[in-house]
Order: structure tokens, then C-alpha cells, then sequence
């Protein structure tokens, strides 16, 4: 008996994941332990493997799918067995997932024929925009070359039974001779072949399909091939006026969500505070090859804002805190959380118990995290229980900026670049190396006071870091 494949729950507050890529084929062979599909969850990506043998019979998952914990992306089990008619969607009661698309492409390789899908009477689609038929309606079509959509069901729900594509006529769609007298559209049928969502697109944007090169199996004209050319068709039509457009998926979609639900739902209360880094800059120069000779790494200056901010949070718990459910909760450990940039994903990684690390320590961990982001091997852990983040664009050259607070931290620092300023010294004009650090905290949890005296602690233990090591 086939069985089903879930969304597995991965941590405690995993609600749901973001389908990424199958690793194998429906047919393939599968034994315990192989790689079997990837998803996202938290901002990283996680490899599930199986935890049974037998055949992949069925995907139902598609990439960019969000499908909620326990809701089905496939089917395993012996070759040639039938999977439940149920198993046409991703969801089964009580675990629907949630599609990016309005309507996913059919592997169907059934002609489109250049109509508006919407003004014909068509086959029932179900709410995720796939058309309910039964596999051996599926089949069938595919060996007529004709396209689901035009069907009419006969079946429960509007359901598409094998009898209906045998009767439907090579157009998928009947146009009897009294309703041409009257006027009504007729349909001709097209050589080209092209994905329902295909011909849909093309539909709405007027593009006839049979301009666009298809690039699909058999030159099929599939949703990007329709894009590519509505594109292609903007810029001749307007050469200077040249525009992209990206659907946010993913990581990026969660990125967004997050910053969405932050920026509207916490009062973000910003202050900049401008700190001389002489001290620091030297204190810099004489670690260098003492951590390096120790660690075999470079420090940098983020590491010493780190370790700095590490050491101060201690004495402003206030900071050091989360607000969940009307609750305020402080924190006598420092989890540190480390804003990580990698290609279009932000990242905040947390280095645990910061406050009682060395430098070395927090050198260490801080270079090793950033390698695991770059290189997308982050564990899910990495990423939970910061209690304050640090965000640096000082390389960037950014004077300042306002972070957004990390939900559901309390604060977050912005760290700006390096840059000189004059100042009389014995009635000479030096260069003075100086910094501007910009502190958000939510205004609901902390007051201004005790987040301004949190900046006056930070920039008084970073022009006086020797400080840090009595």
C-alpha cells in the first residue's frame, strides 16, 4: 500500500516549510537514509531523508510550494501500486498547503489553443488551481493531446472521468454549429503545444503562442518561455524605459514577512551615538598577530564590536531581553545574534553565552558561522534564541542607519564605518578615526533612559577597551 510522504516538523515552532527540490525521479528506486527531497524552514535549507524503501511513486510538491508540517508532498511505495485519488493535491483534511502560484503547470503535454480560458465552460479546478481528474483521465489525454482545462467533468465535484476525454472532441472544447449562427467564438485548434498556465498567461497578455519558442520537452511553451517574450515584447515597445520583475519566494519571502511584521507592529525608537575608535584602532594593532597566532584567523573590527557589546549588555539586562505575549523576559546570558549577509539572504546567526567567551572564543565562532552561512549549512539552532543582534554595514561605508529589531528581541545595534574627523590637539589639527552606532529598541519594553544609558555604557567601554580584560 502506498504511502505518504509528509512535511516533517523539524523544531518545536516549525509551522510549515518551503519546498526547495526533489532529489529523485518518480520511478526511482529509494532506500532508507537517501537524500529524498529539500526545504527551507527558519531561513536554511535542510536535506530530509527517507525513512522508508521502496519507489517514488508520486511528487505532489513543487519548488517555492509552502506547504504546512504534516501536509503531503509525495507518495512511496511498490512499483505499479495506485495512489489514493485524494493524492492529486499537496493536501490531505486538515493539512492544506499553500501555493506561491495561482496555478502551476501541467506535465501534461496538451496543446493550447489561443482563447480565453476563463469565458469557456471548462473543467472544475480545485482551490489550488489544478484541474480535478482521476489518472486514467490524465493518461488519456495525454495520448489525445488534449488539454484538461477544456473538459467538462461529469464526475463528484466536477471531477474529469476517463469517459469525458474520451468523448471530448481533439479542440478539448465542443462548439456546436447553432451557437456559431449566433455569433458565439469558435475555436480553432493550434499545432502548438504549451502548459495550461502557459496558454493562461499568453491569454491574458494577448501574445499569440505560436511567436513564442517553446523550450519545454518537444519545443512545449512552457510559463517562463510565455514571460521571456512578454518581456522581450515590453522592451522593443518602450527601449528606454526597462524594468524586472521577481516574485518573492523563499528565503527572501520570509525575510520580508519578518521585517514586515517588526517594522508595523513594534514602536522602533532609533538612537546614534558617535564613539572615538583610537583606542580600539590601537588595542586592534596589537592583537592582531596574537589572535592570529592563536586561532589562525584575521580579527576584525566586527569581532571586537561584538565582544565589546558582549561584555556591556550584562550591566542593561533591559536590553539583553524578548517580548512575547505581553511579556517582557530578561536575560542574564548574552546570545548574541550576528546579522549575516549571503547573496540575497539576511541571516542572524546567534553565538550562545557570548558574554563569557574570550576573544579568541568569540573570534573563533564568529569566522566558523560565517563559513557555515556561506556555505548553506547552517543548523536550525543557529538561528534561534538571540536575546540582542548586532547588524554591521560599517564596510559598506554607511554612517548610520535604523535596524529593524529582530522580533522578538527588544534592541538591535547598527554598527557604521570607520572615518576620520579633525579635531585641535594642542592647537594642531589631527585626524581622529570615528564611528557612529545606532541602537533600535522597541519603545514598548524599553524606555529612552536606560537605552540611553546602555549607548553611554558601549561607547565609554570601546574608547576605554582596556577596560574589557580587567
Amino acid at each position: 500500500m502506498p504511502k505518504e510522504i509528509f512535511m516533517p516538523k523539524l523544531s518545536s515552532t516549525m509551522e510549515e516549510g518551503t519546498f526547495l527540490q526533489w532529489f529523485v525521479e518518480e520511478g526511482e528506486e529509494i532506500e532508507i537514509g537517501d537524500p529524498l527531497f529539500e526545504i527551507m524552514t527558519d531561513k536554511i535549507n535542510i536535506e530530509v531523508e527517507a525513512y522508508e524503501e521502496g519507489v517514488l511513486l508520486k511528487q505532489l510538491a513543487e519548488p517555492d510550494d509552502t506547504i504546512p508540517v504534516n501536509g503531503v508532498v509525495g507518495y512511496i511505495g511498490e512499483p505499479g501500486e495506485a495512489i489514493p485519488t485524494q493524492g492529486e493535491t499537496h493536501s490531505n483534511e486538515g493539512a492544506n498547503a499553500t501555493h506561491e502560484e495561482d496555478l502551476h503547470e501541467e506535465d501534461d503535454e496538451a496543446p493550447a489553443e489561443k482563447q480565453d480560458i476563463n469565458n469557456v465552460d471548462k473543467a472544475d479546478v480545485n482551490e489550488h488551481g489544478h484541474v480535478r481528474a482521476t489518472p486514467a483521465a490524465r493518461r488519456v489525454a495525454r495520448e489525445r493531446e488534449l488539454n484538461l482545462f477544456l473538459i467538462e467533468g461529469s464526475g463528484p465535484n466536477g471531477r474529469i472521468q476517463e469517459a469525458d476525454v474520451e468523448q471530448a472532441p481533439s479542440t478539448g472544447h465542443a462548439v456546436t454549429s447553432s451557437k456559431k449562427e449566433e455569433g458565439e467564438a469558435s475555436f480553432e485548434p493550434t499545432s502548438v503545444k504549451a502548459t495550461p498556465l502557459a496558454a493562461k498567461i499568453a491569454n491574458a497578455s494577448d501574445l499569440d503562442l505560436q511567436t513564442v519558442e517553446g523550450t519545454g520537452a518537444n519545443g512545449k511553451v512552457r510559463k517562463q518561455d510565455v514571460e521571456k517574450s512578454i518581456h522581450q515584447t515590453s522592451e522593443e515597445v518602450s527601449a528606454t524605459t526597462k524594468s524586472s520583475t521577481t516574485k518573492l519566494s523563499g528565503i527572501r519571502k520570509i525575510t520580508a514577512d519578518r521585517m514586515l511584521e517588526s517594522a508595523t507592529t513594534i514602536p522602533h525608537v532609533t538612537l546614534t551615538i558617535d564613539v572615538n575608535m583610537t583606542e580600539i584602532v590601537t588595542l586592534r594593532k596589537k592583537l592582531l598577530p596574537i589572535v592570529e597566532e592563536a586561532t589562525g584567523a584575521r580579527l576584525s573590527y566586527n569581532e571586537l564590536f561584538l565582544y565589546a557589546v558582549a561584555k556591556t549588555l550584562p550591566k542593561h539586562l533591559s536590553l539583553n531581553a524578548t517580548l512575547e505575549n505581553n511579556t517582557i523576559t530578561t536575560y542574564e546570558n548574552v546570545h548574541l545574534g550576528m546579522a549575516v549577509s549571503v547573496e540575497d539572504q539576511l541571516l542572524v546567526p546567534v553565538i550562545k553565552d557570548a558574554a563569557s567567551k574570550t576573544v579568541t572564543e568569540l573570534v573563533l565562532e564568529a569566522k566558523q558561522i560565517q563559513q557555515q552561512a556561506k556555505a548553506n549549512k547552517l543548523s536550525p539552532d543557529t538561528l534561534k534564541g538571540g536575546t540582542f543582534t548586532v547588524s554591521n554595514l560599517g564596510m559598506y561605508g554607511i554612517r548610520s542607519f535604523t535596524p529593524i529589531i529582530n522580533k522578538p528581541q527588544t534592541a538591535i545595534l547598527g554598527v557604521g564605518g570607520l572615518r576620520e574627523e579633525l579635531q585641535l590637539q594642542n592647537g594642531q589639527p589631527i585626524a581622529v578615526p570615528y564611528t557612529t552606532l545606532s541602537l533600535s529598541f522597541d519603545h514598548r519594553a524599553v524606555n529612552g533612559a536606560p537605552a540611553a544609558a546602555f549607548c553611554q555604557s558601549l561607547k565609554r567601554t570601546l574608547e576605554e577597551p582596556y577596560t574589557l580584560f580587567l
